[in-house]
């Protein structure tokens, strides 16, 4: 659906105006009677912030079991025990399995446990970073915020996505929701044509914390795209979420102790609470449907993409984006349509 929305939409959510009013916006309750007895979810990034909020929120439902996505085992556990004395009562298996976003073997690894799971209802991918200064990944030789936020989530979702469909209950779709980010709106990415799409990331000159995580979530929302009609929705129901400017989270924690302090205050006058940015996620997962399937679901509803989406030049880099990606993650074809049924 978001592709559908208008440009005008898209340009007034790319102004302050509209980042003003998606900070106010009051939070939408959850469809009424869900409960997630016998229901399995996964949460990347759930040790702190909106992935362990979130994972508070399903459990809060009945969640009968949760498997925390962490890259620290011990990290890891610390919060599996907050949340087990959080939920005396809950009967509910809470695991924790490590899963480190800088490489490509450690997310195999990860999805090879996901699928000895018996069902799979629920995959939240959150874990994400802004770093300060320019790095990159020795396996890869990727910039570091391209291959966390970007290239390792969508191999992970790429990968999870058969396991979902193999392991979801008959009749009813599993869902499967990245976290995106509002930042898109307002990034500097570049979509010239004949250029390589990750080579600005992959530059140390002009670079910036802010300018490197928005263009990661711009690519996010335009991979996720063409991902999704590559999925049928009654089996896996793929969509990006948004929880906005949010306060509690750990998303500063590379940055030097000042600019955390700045991002501090910030977040103190304009950021939501922990607990309303992760009803984000839930909204995503619980009340917006097929509907959406491949879109951007923000502030409680379904959302436009960025304004270059509706461009010539956007659909251009689109289609160069998946092109690359798939190159880059060595996937093929064939493994797309294993996700389908085709008549």
């Amino acid at each position: 659906m978001s592709q559908n929305l208008s440009p005008q939409a898209a340009a007034s959510e790319a102004t302050f105006l509209g980042l003003i009013r998606r900070q106010l916006t009051k939070p939408k309750p959850l469809p009424a009677g869900i409960n997630l007895t016998g229901q399995v979810a996964i949460v990347t990034g759930s040790n702190t912030g909106l992935g362990l909020e979130s994972c508070r929120q399903l459990l809060a439902l009945g969640l009968s079991q949760l498997v925390m996505g962490v890259r620290s085992q011990a990290k890891g556990d610390e919060a599996a025990a907050k949340l087990r004395k959080e939920f005396p009562l809950a009967d509910a298996t809470i695991t924790v399995w490590v899963v480190d976003m800088e490489s490509y073997d450690s997310v195999r690894d990860f999805t090879a446990k996901c699928a000895t799971l018996p069902r799979i209802n629920i995959a939240i991918l959150n874990a994400g970073l802004a770093k300060l200064k320019y790095t990159t990944v020795s396996s890869t030789g990727h910039e570091t915020v391209l291959q966390v936020n970007y290239l390792s989530t969508v191999l992970l979702a790429i990968l999870l996505l058969p396991i979902l469909k193999a392991r979801k209950p008959a009749g009813t779709p599993a869902v499967l929701s990245i976290v995106g980010s509002d930042a898109m709106y307002s990034s500097p990415i570049k979509a010239d044509k004949g250029v390589s799409v990750f080579s600005q990331f992959d530059v140390p000159d002009g670079y910036s914390s802010m300018a490197w995580y928005s263009r990661t979530k711009v690519l996010l929302a335009f991979f996720v795209y063409q991902l999704a009609q590559h999925v049928d929705p009654d089996d896996v129901i793929i969509n990006v979420s948004n929880p906005g400017a949010t306060g509690g989270t750990d998303i500063a924690r590379l940055l030097p102790w000042i600019l955390q302090k700045i991002v501090i205050l910030i977040q103190y006058f304009v950021a939501r609470p922990v607990g309303v940015g992760a009803s984000v996620y839930l909204d995503a997962v619980f009340a917006e449907g097929k509907q959406s399937h491949g879109g951007f679901v923000s502030d409680w509803a379904i959302k436009p993409f960025p304004p270059l989406w509706y461009t010539d030049d956007g659909k251009d880099f689109s289609q160069r984006l998946w092109q690359e990606t798939l190159q880059e993650l060595e996937v093929t074809e064939a493994t797309l349509k294993e996700l389908k049924s085709y008549d």
